[in-house]
């Protein structure tokens, strides 16, 4: 039996008494390093006839140790889960991350989980995942702990590219700075975003290069500027599934502008915004459709301009880049 793709919490859930393979983590991004721990889990999952499970939390522990500055998180919790599904998860479990579950000992953690998930077969972490209260426990200590009850646990060496680590504070940095190229080569597939298409201004429409105007803020904000994407109606990516390994649906070649727009913008009372023009000669999209958007190339920052008329030179020089970006990347 598939479990529907729905997230659970830890408690009440029903295993019908199969072998529960378990990938824990944050999983952020769910880039390379996460997808080998994911898929660990689930391939154990088959080899028994069991259940492939990930458990992760939420919110981030920062929000409850930092919350002057917690950290800004590359996706939400939907499309994490989402993510999950598509690399073979059977279930998805997100435990809240309060002050009752950070004071947990080390010690306590896995009667904790049996507790809830009597069939618990196998545990699946990185390599450097700490856990339990102060983060006190390490992969050692989880293999003794787990070992008591007959619970297997995998650590799964960390993945490196150009010799530095993978990881989810890498990519933030790399999104951050607009190394957008970089970031993707960590994930393993095209960062991306969803949102609604609302009504705008029509500013780009009156400078002749229409967009859409899509409602998305992601927790962490990319480098303000423009970028090469494509776009997709949501509903046919959630059809063919999260691209863990690529879009099958069809997409539409664009252009982005990720910022404040500090042309026709007061730049202090300016809110970040989304627009998105298309390259083809028709839009398939309006007011209240739901857009999915791969962003693939960083072109250039987002600049205050001197005049309309050197606005509309630059977008024209932009969408020959983003053309040109995307034609090579085909």
């Amino acid at each position: 039996m598939k479990f529907p793709v729905k997230v659970r919490s830890l408690d009440g859930i029903d295993l019908e008494g199969r072998p529960l393979h378990l990938a824990i983590g944050m999983f952020d991004g769910v880039h390379l390093g996460h997808q080998s721990v994911i898929e660990a889990a689930v391939q154990s999952a088959r080899r028994e006839t069991g259940i492939a499970g990930v458990l992760t939390f939420q919110p981030h522990p920062s929000v409850l140790f930092r919350p002057e500055n917690p950290t800004r998180l590359i996706m939400n919790a939907a499309c994490k889960a989402r993510l999950f599904h598509a690399l073979g998860a059977d279930i998805v479990i997100e435990q809240r991350f309060d002050p009752a579950f950070a004071s947990i000992s080390p010690e306590e953690f896995i009667p904790y989980l049996v507790e809830r998930l009597p069939t618990l077969k196998s545990i699946y972490v990185g390599e450097n995942w700490r856990f339990g209260k102060g983060r006190a426990g390490d992969v050692s200590l989880l293999v003794k702990e787990a070992l008591r009850r007959s619970i297997n646990v995998v650590s799964i060496p960390r993945l490196y590219c150009n010799g530095k680590a993978i990881s989810s504070s890498r990519i933030r940095e790399c999104l951050a700075c607009g190394h957008l190229e970089e970031a993707n080569s960590l994930l393993g597939y095209s960062y991306f975003s969803e949102g609604q298409v609302r009504e705008g201004r029509q500013l780009g429409r009156k400078l002749g290069f229409p967009t859409l105007n899509l409602e998305w803020a992601g927790d962490l904000r990319p480098r303000f500027g423009v970028y090469a994407v494509r776009i997709a109606a949501a509903d046919a990516v959630e059809a063919h599934g999260i691209p863990a390994s690529g879009l099958s649906c069809p997409r539409v070649p664009a252009v982005a502008n990720f910022g404040i727009r500090p042309t026709v913008t007061n730049e202090s009372e300016a809110e970040p915004v989304l627009e998105v023009h298309l390259l083809g000669d028709s839009c398939p999209f309006g007011p209240g459709d739901r857009v999915f958007v791969e962003w693939l190339s960083f072109l250039r920052p987002e600049n205050k301009f001197e005049s309309t008329d050197a606005l509309k030179r630059q977008i024209a020089r932009d969408c020959e880049d983003a053309r040109r970006c995307l034609n090579e990347g085909d």
